[in-house]
């Protein structure tokens, strides 16, 4: 068939080398002038590696536990999945080259105003801001904004830092080796100020600060010629913000029932719809006992990181 992916970001270059692989004519129409994301926290599941197996040349650190530090308890988490520090854009540029070797056509510079004649399938992976979603009519995700930035000083610990706000946000720290990793996920009006007051206080300089909208909800239309996948979807973790485990989970199960999208939105409301409202609920029950009742938390727990249970 002749498939169309509106985005080159990480799920529609994994969907365009798996389909062009299966011999499929596949066309990735992308905006910018080069592949390869730079404001995204490279922090991934080990799962990654089910995924795209030769992503394990990009391992900076391995991450083990998290250290999530409320004003009145310390907990220390322990992932069931171990965390990869890894490029998001060195990532972006390997699936990419797959695609390229399985024949896929990637398209720079291409900025969409409607969608493209002459292909039996249309799927967008244009993210948060999704064209695809917005002329299809579906609902806008709860959106979030994530800021990031990097610090000189280097390190090659196990574990990340988090500290959590009540605005259901937090500021994290991730050891990536030669330099470390700030950031923020919370409201888009109150994010900047929360990070830098943090950054104050604790007489942190940030190079590189970049920003990012981050969709969190299930927006999947039954449509039988167009859909969408990863961020254009909505498919990012409510405790986290994070979303290429999620992302590439989907473009699995759009991959199997392809190219019947009707079936892909059913098993993917089945499969994701439960986990966003538990992990809703549990965000929710975790920042307020945090806050108001932090003695009900034991000091060390295990979570499983990708999809809560």
């Amino acid at each position: 068939m002749k498939v169309v992916i509106i985005g080159g970001g990480i799920c529609g270059l994994y969907l365009s080398w798996k389909l062009s692989k299966a011999g499929h004519n596949v066309s990735v129409f992308e905006r910018k002038s080069e592949i390869g994301n730079k404001i995204c926290s490279g922090l991934f599941s080990e799962r990654i590696l089910d995924f795209i197996p030769k992503s394990k040349i990009l391992i900076q650190n391995t991450i083990k536990s998290a250290v999530l530090r409320f004003p009145k308890k310390t907990i220390n988490l322990y992932f069931s999945k171990n965390f990869f520090v890894m490029s998001h854009f060195e990532m972006d540029k390997l699936v990419a080259e797959l695609a390229k070797q399985t024949g896929a056509e990637i398209i720079l510079n291409s900025n969409i105003s409607s969608f493209p004649k002459g292909y039996d399938r249309i799927i967008g992976c244009d993210g948060a801001d999704s064209f695809t979603r917005k002329n299809l009519g579906l609902p806008s995700p709860n959106l979030r904004l994530g800021i990031l930035g990097f610090s000189g000083n280097g390190s090659f610990d196990n574990f990340v830092e988090i500290w959590p706000h009540k605005e259901n946000g937090f500021i994290w720290k991730i050891p990536q080796g030669s330099e470390t990793e700030y950031g923020i996920i919370s409201n888009p009006k109150t994010a900047n100020a929360f990070l830098n007051d943090f950054l104050e206080k604790n007489k942190i300089i940030l190079m590189e600060k970049a920003a990012k909208i981050i969709p969190c909800g299930f927006s999947i239309p039954r449509n039988k010629t167009i859909t969408v996948c990863g961020d254009a979807a909505g498919l990012a973790k409510n405790w986290s913000g994070g979303g290429v485990i999620w992302g590439l989970t989907a473009a699995n199960i759009l991959l199997k029932n392809f190219p019947d999208f009707l079936k892909y939105e059913k098993e993917a409301a089945k499969f994701f719809k439960p986990k966003i409202i538990i992990s809703k609920f549990a965000a929710k029950a975790v920042y307020y006992f945090g806050f108001n009742f932090p003695y009900f938390f034991p000091k060390r727990a295990k979570m499983e990181s990708d999809f809560l249970f």
